[in-house]
């Protein structure tokens, strides 16, 4: 559920897609599933990155890379990079990320309905 949750928050708040990002450091990613991974290019900055098939390895690998050109990572042409052994996954579709809207969303998410508990009635003492 909770995996569905973080997908669902990140689609929510991704916009249009667009056909490449700047791109300079990897300050931060998460994987959403085998085909989608979200990567911070600063903390105030997000794209949702749609992959190509099944990207072996990609929630499991301690570290990712992305290919570039001149500092832009291109959708259709760059790849998601997830260890030596495994094949490059190609970036697909690239969204960027709504990071207010996404905590808006998360917070909804994280909602509890609570309702106080009924006190048990009064034992009858005797």
């Amino acid at each position: 559920m909770r995996q569905q949750q973080r997908e669902a928050a990140y689609a929510s708040a991704a916009g249009a897609p667009v056909r490449n990002f700047h791109f300079f450091t990897l300050w931060s990613w998460e994987p959403l599933g085998d085909s989608q991974v979200v990567v911070y290019t600063r903390p105030t900055e997000a794209w949702l990155l749609d992959l190509d098939g099944t990207c072996q390895n990609l929630q499991f690998t301690q570290a990712i890379g992305l290919t570039s050109s001149s500092g832009e990572v291109y959708s259709r042409f760059d790849k998601v990079l997830t260890g030596r052994s495994y094949f490059p996954c190609t970036i697909t579709q690239i969204r960027p990320v709504d990071l207010k809207q996404l905590r808006v969303t998360q917070e909804a998410q994280r909602k509890i309905s609570a309702e106080p508990r009924e006190t048990p009635a009064a034992a009858t003492s005797h």
